[in-house]
């Protein structure tokens, strides 16, 4: 009763679909499996792309010992029999699926061991290790991002699917193929389990693009007529926002829900809202973020709405990249060398510190930045609309009476 997916996962890094910038001839992981050497890892991407495949594999071609455990699923007391098992053989190999949501009982009794070298850990996970998993495990993995695949990856899967001794007798032609690479979306895992869900609702095993809308209502969805895929879609829906093209960005906002990414659009429209709307109407920030929120409780379809009334007021707001400029300024001196000492009267605890509630106007003359860039100005405000006007003003006047 295995699933298809689960019978076809690789045994070896050849066999993996698609990921050729980690796997592929010479690359860092193919060449860790081929001098028989893995290091603690974590793995991240979006579902179906081949983690598990190649954590699978990994394990499978340097011919290690090794288990694999849930983070969710598996108990304190699973971790503690595979810690047992570590100390018996002298090492083992651990693939975490869903890391990112392992909760601090059993980081606590893992890190030690990560640290010693007993236990070697491969992690799986769809989420941003930078953001959602613990710092300290973090810093004893290597991460690597899966990339999304593309229709020849998904074409590819889907033939070695057919050639396998799983599916034997199928029936299907290439208009079927076509029409699975692009409802799968590049998740080749929905490929396989569609496919053998089409199998075997049909007597005779032939599959054909009715024999799969009969299955899956879910229509295709053509990012672009060219094909030039998902990443092309999101960056047309930010600049059109950018560009206060409300129609335009309704349009890609659309086919983004119809793809069912509502995460890239998540992110989309935060950076949207600091990035190229900023100051000029910094209200945007929290009405996004409760945006966000309501959306992932109501679930699509009624997420459209809020969506909608979000992007509508995020394109026909005012911009400003004034905050962009300023920091990346502000970096480009810092990565350059740019700097100095912080001024004395400023350090912690210091007596010649003059604070400025004491003052009229909670403002008083001194110095913040260090000497040797005391004049350097990285904001440079503008006038887009009554907000970030009036923070001119404020800034002119402190920059007056400096």
């Amino acid at each position: 009763m295995e699933p298809l997916a689960y019978k076809l996962r690789p045994t070896k890094l050849d066999d993996v679909v698609g990921q050729e910038q980690l796997v592929g001839k010479n690359k860092v992981i193919y060449n860790m499996v081929k001098n028989k050497r893995v290091f603690s890892m974590i793995l991240y991407g979006k579902p179906g792309i081949g983690k598990t495949s190649i954590a699978n594999a990994i394990a499978q071609e340097i011919d290690i010992r090794y288990r694999m455990l849930n983070a969710v699923i598996n108990n304190k007391k699973d971790f503690d029999i595979v810690i047992e098992e570590a100390r018996m053989y002298g090492g083992i190999l651990l693939i975490i699926d869903e890391i990112h949501r392992m909760n601090k009982d059993k980081q606590d009794i893992l890190l030690p061991h990560l640290e010693s070298g007993l236990i070697t850990i491969i992690g799986l996970t769809t989420s941003n290790p930078y953001h959602k998993i613990n710092p300290a495990i973090r810093s004893r993995c290597q991460i690597f991002e899966l990339h999304e695949l593309n229709d020849e990856d998904i074409k590819k899967g889907i033939k070695k699917a057919i050639k396998s001794p799983f599916l034997e007798g199928i029936k299907i032609d290439k208009k079927a193929i076509d029409y699975l690479v692009k409802l799968a979306g590049g998740d080749l895992r929905f490929a396989y389990n569609l496919i053998e869900v089409c199998y075997f609702s049909n007597k005779d095993h032939s599959i054909t693009i009715d024999t799969i809308k009969e299955v899956n209502s879910k229509p295709v969805f053509f990012h672009d007529n060219d094909e030039d895929g998902h990443y092309d879609v999101l960056s047309a829906f930010q600049k059109s926002i950018r560009g206060s093209d409300v129609n335009a960005a309704l349009h890609y906002l659309a086919r983004l829900i119809i793809a069912g990414d509502l995460d890239s659009i998540y992110r989309r429209m935060a950076v949207i809202a600091y990035e190229d709307i900023g100051l000029a109407n910094p209200s945007m920030g929290p009405k996004v973020d409760a945006c966000i929120n309501i959306c992932e409780m109501l679930g699509l379809p009624e997420a459209r709405i809020p969506l909608a009334t979000v992007v509508i007021e995020l394109a026909l707001s005012p911009k400003t990249n004034s905050s962009v400029v300023a920091i990346d300024r502000a970096l480009h001196d810092i990565e350059n060398g740019n700097t100095g000492n912080v001024p004395s009267h400023i350090k912690t605890s210091s007596k010649d510190y003059l604070y400025p509630h004491n003052y009229k106007g909670g403002y008083v003359k001194q110095q913040y930045l260090p000497d040797k860039i005391k004049n350097r100005v990285y904001y440079n405000p503008k006038e887009t609309s009554k907000y970030e006007r009036a923070l001119k003003e404020v800034y002119d006047k402190i920059k007056n009476n400096s």
